[in-house]
């Protein structure tokens, strides 16, 4: 198993940094893990956007979704498409497809006969596993201000876990036990009286790890205003296993 890392920021762009999205490649299977803003020109430059074999949206936050609709242009306008090519998976929260729409048209006359049900086959996320070829993914719904989840990505004993955003809870620890991989929102430092139920620290992503005993730690969504180096000190600090911060172009094997 193969990640690829196509932007990591978090909320908004930073100066060439695009928002969250992930290319996820085992074998022949490629599956797009968020596709936020800045995301899907990075990823023509490893994947055929046709060659997908799936979409998974976390949550539907616009970094984490927003080029949703550069992807919709490319399949349904792309003078040569594939000949055999049928609708698109995209695994996401169940309003997927009317907030997806409307993020896509320019009117509400265009939105009123608009129709992505032609182009992707929308599949609404519950807790629960599904498959894409090869690829098992376990799903389980996180404690985000939105309804929002994280994927366990596993395939021939190779396992990745992604968070999405989150606060700490037992159920991203139970998803994340024995992960080779997990990649894990820390958009700050440590920090009093800040909102509930948005993201977790550094230090919060390592406690996380530690308790649920993966291989390595990828830090990812540290906020573009966000003392990156300190989020890294403080997630080194409270995790024994590797740990480093994602960055555009970065490639993991994993398992």
């Amino acid at each position: 198993m193969q990640l690829t890392v196509l932007g990591c920021s978090g909320s908004a762009p930073g100066p060439d940094l695009p928002t969250s999205g992930y290319l996820v490649e085992v074998g022949g299977t490629r599956i797009a893990l968020e596709l936020g803003g800045g995301v899907f020109g990075a990823l023509q430059r490893y994947c055929d956007p046709f060659d997908l074999d799936a979409v998974l949206l976390s949550h539907l936050h616009l970094d984490h979704c927003a080029d949703f609709s550069a992807l919709t242009t490319y399949l349904r306008a792309h003078p040569s498409p594939p000949p055999s090519r049928g609708r698109l998976p995209v695994f996401a929260p169940s309003h997927a497809p009317s907030r997806l729409a409307a993020a896509h048209a320019a009117s509400e006359e265009e939105l009123e006969t608009l129709c992505l049900a032609d182009t992707f086959d929308f599949v609404p996320l519950r807790k629960g596993r599904f498959a894409v070829g090869p690829v098992t993914v376990d799903v389980a719904p996180m404690r985000h201000i939105c309804e929002a989840y994280a994927f366990r990505i596993s395939c021939d004993g190779a396992t990745l876990v992604f968070t999405g955003d989150t606060v700490p809870c037992p159920e991203l620890v139970e998803l994340a036990r024995g992960a080779d991989l997990l990649l894990a929102d820390a958009a700050w430092r440590e920090q009093a009286g800040r909102a509930d139920y948005l993201h977790m620290s550094g230090r919060e992503s390592s406690a996380v790890a530690t308790e649920a005993g993966v291989g390595r730690l990828v830090l990812t969504h540290v906020l573009p205003w966000s003392d990156r180096d300190g989020v890294l000190a403080d997630a080194t600090e409270a995790f024994a296993g590797p740990v480093e911060l994602a960055a555009p172009g970065a490639v993991y094997a994993v398992g």
